[in-house]
């Protein structure tokens, strides 16, 4: 008899914990392309959380959103490792777009939906990530020291007459390693330093600040000219701060390069990570974000322009005209990273 107790007590443990793994499994199976997609985020923008309520509305999908830098968000799904619960994640230019897929953080997708909304030239080969918005990286010059005509290349921005009238930001920042990136991808990497050299020579200051630092101060007459991403002005032409606007007036932007290789251009883009615990969801909000809607949203709310060919401009970004863009593969942005940071390096610029 009490053999028999001990018997059933035994089975009685086994049925329960046989329960518990079909539980834990089907709580595993449940968070698993439920109706959620977690987005780690460097994009900080009112455009973007307005897309994700739109995405919300349209498919039932709730979107957590974790922000941070861009770096720091890399750090953290490299400590979180498999552990990581982010389906998605979205940074800002090709250089960092590059580094998330040699250090393990992404893994590859296809969807003909990405592949026809988004140029080759803007996206992965393999499908680790896809551009959604580019910037380009222009001259902007104050219109009382600076005529157009003056104007012409990046270059030419090494010649003796722009001797202490640039101001730029300093080389760590991953916008300028990525155009001098693309200068090398052209160029070479001596053709890459003597323009780094002859940069640093022609400074009116010593790198500082952001690109809408740099804006303010060509404004405020501490140099003639700056390099800058377009939507920085775009955001300052558009801004409903006073400061921002009688600044930006007093900005003219000019496209470099359109007598030969055209205009550099960045972007920003997103790719599914690589433990990524609802990947459909994480793929189906990387389609929505490259839709038309959204793409105009992104023009409209930030100034950005579209990937996707045909999408109509905000009356800002239109407003500048059309201009011939670099079409170099943005992979070769992040290829030639290192290269370009060890030519800031050789060049002095800080």
């Amino acid at each position: 008899m009490k053999f028999t107790s001990l018997i059933a007590a035994a089975a009685l443990m086994l049925l329960a914990a046989c329960g518990g793994q079909n539980n834990q499994s089907n709580r595993e199976t449940a968070t698993t392309d439920s109706l959620v997609v977690n987005v780690y985020t460097h994009r900080h923008y009112d455009a973007d959380k307005q897309l994700f309520a739109e995405f919300e509305k349209e498919t039932g999908i709730k979107v957590n959103v974790k922000t941070s830098s861009a770096d720091e968000l890399q750090k953290l799904m490299e400590m979180e490792g498999a552990n990581c619960p982010a389906d998605l994640l979205l940074t800002v230019d090709a250089g960092r777009l590059v580094r998330a897929k040699e250090k393990g953080l992404l893994q590859p997708v296809q969807s003909e939906i990405l592949n026809a909304n988004i140029p080759a030239n803007l996206r992965d080969s393999e499908g680790y990530w896809y551009s959604l918005t580019q910037r380009g990286r222009v001259i902007v010059y104050n219109k009382t020291k600076v005529k157009p005509s003056d104007l012409s290349t990046y270059e030419d921005l090494t010649s003796a007459k722009w001797k202490k009238r640039i101001l730029m930001r300093p080389s760590d920042n991953i916008y300028n390693q990525s155009l001098l990136a693309s200068i090398i991808a052209h160029k070479g990497e001596a053709a890459a330093l003597q323009w780094a050299k002859g940069i640093v020579a022609n400074m009116a200051r010593k790198p500082k600040g952001n690109d809408r630092d740099q804006i303010y101060a060509v404004a405020n007459g501490e140099g003639d000219v700056a390099i800058v991403n377009t939507y920085y002005l775009g955001q300052m032409l558009n801004s409903k701060e006073a400061a921002d606007t009688v600044a930006a007036q007093k900005i003219g932007i000019f496209f470099p390069n359109q007598t030969d290789r055209g205009t550099h251009m960045n972007v920003s883009g997103g790719g599914v990570a690589k433990y990524a615990p609802n990947k459909a969801n994480a793929i189906k909000l990387l389609e929505f974000l490259s839709s038309d809607k959204a793409q105009q949203v992104f023009a409209e709310g930030n100034q950005e322009y579209p990937v996707k060919p045909g999408v109509p401009l905000s009356a800002t970004l239109a407003s500048w005209g059309t201009f011939k863009s670099d079409t170099l593969n943005i992979m070769e942005l992040g290829k030639l990273n290192a290269a370009a940071v060890k030519i800031f390096d050789a060049a002095g610029w800080k």
